[in-house]
């Protein structure tokens, strides 16, 4: 299965670690992704920009 592309406003670690099964796949069960728990802990170091806003 093919990763959709990072949306904007959205961190490229996480939203391919919730949609790629195989990152996964090799943790037991009830056993905490190492990176994901950096990421619970430490925030995002990067997301991907957002187009600028016309609204005004």
């Amino acid at each position: 299965m093919a990763v959709p592309e990072t949306p904007a406003g959205q961190c490229p670690q996480c939203w391919q670690h919730a949609y790629d099964r195989s990152i996964h796949r090799r943790l037991g069960p009830r056993e905490d992704c190492p990176q994901c728990v950096d990421h619970m802990r430490n925030g995002h170091p990067y997301l991907v920009p957002k187009k600028p806003s016309r609204w005004w």
